[in-house]
């Protein structure tokens, strides 16, 4: 009779509160855990090491590799930056305007993430390769999109271009269009109001984007397998790379070069959990005082 009393007083009993299940879940996730994700990068690091420092040196310093980084980094450079553009335009496209074909324009920034990467490079060979839709003109122009960097770029792009804009739109809906209303009415041109009003309060969102999206065009595979030719020296990226090494039975060289990706995977998710912990903190203040700090800054902008 004290028990169901003391039941009653405390509300119904939540799913998971018996010690037996939580120990049981949290056993169940922290062994999928080492199974799935631990255990694969301790092999990568074990592997890489496995025929000495010297092998993973001569590995990393080897011209093939050297290229295959330059490439990547290249490709990250050109695609990380245009892309950044892309999300803030479509962002702030949807979020503060009306006009016809807005729901369409959410929809077509949504693609990537439903079309195979394999798909959209195969569909770049139709539109840029020799028999592709312009195949004929970029031949008569002298003009190599496919089986160069502009190929690799371009489908990177593809792969990427919803990663900044998905991160932005959902906070600006959130965030409403009065700040900026309250910034024009003060007499704040365009960007004033974009650099003083929009931009502090999603920069930490803005730069949340920017991290998964230059992660995932560092580590793109199916796309730029297709559109770069796997020209060793040349068009390969570092996870083609990878492939090559493995496929050519250098397996240490392999691990050596899936370490780079693996340390550059590490740091990601590092400046990720940063990024989510400040960005937290700068939801809170912005929740607590919503006008006054970027009106006043709309005002003092020259």
């Amino acid at each position: 009779m004290a028990s169901s009393t003391r039941s009653r007083r405390m509300g119904p009993v939540r799913v998971g509160e018996s010690p037996a299940v939580r120990r049981t879940l949290i056993g169940l996730v922290l062994a999928l855990s080492a199974l799935v994700i631990v255990a694969p990068l301790a092999v990568i690091a074990v592997e890489a090491f496995s025929k000495g420092f010297g092998v993973f040196a001569a590995t990393i310093a080897h011209p093939d590799t050297r290229s295959a980084v330059v490439m990547t980094l290249v490709t990250a450079l050109i695609a990380v930056p245009v892309n950044t553009l892309f999300g803030i335009a479509a962002a702030w496209s949807i979020t503060k305007f009306d006009f016809p074909g807005r729901g369409l324009l959410l929809i077509l920034i949504e693609i990537p993430f439903s079309v195979s990467p394999i798909v959209a490079g195969v569909a770049y060979l139709f539109v840029y390769g020799m028999q592709g839709l312009f195949g004929a003109f970029l031949q008569d122009a002298d003009i190599k999109i496919l089986f160069a960097l502009p190929g690799i770029v371009l489908a990177s792009m593809f792969v990427t271009a919803p990663f900044v804009a998905r991160e932005l739109i959902p906070l600006m809906q959130a965030q409403g269009r009065d700040l900026e209303e309250v910034a024009a009415s003060l007499g704040a041109s365009g960007w004033q109001t974009f650099f003083s009003v929009t931009l502090p309060n999603i920069k930490w969102a803005l730069l949340y984007g920017v991290i998964l999206c230059n992660a995932r065009v560092m580590g793109e595979f199916g796309a730029v397998s297709i559109v770069s030719g796997n020209i060793r020296g040349q068009t390969n990226t570092l996870p083609l790379h990878i492939e090559l090494l493995y496929h050519d039975y250098q397996t240490a060289g392999a691990f050596s070069a899936a370490l780079i990706l693996t340390v550059i995977a590490v740091f990601t998710i590092i400046a990720k959990a940063l990024l989510e912990r400040r960005g937290a903190g700068r939801v809170r203040a912005a929740t607590l005082a919503p006008t006054a700090g970027p009106a006043e800054a709309a005002k003092e902008t020259p």
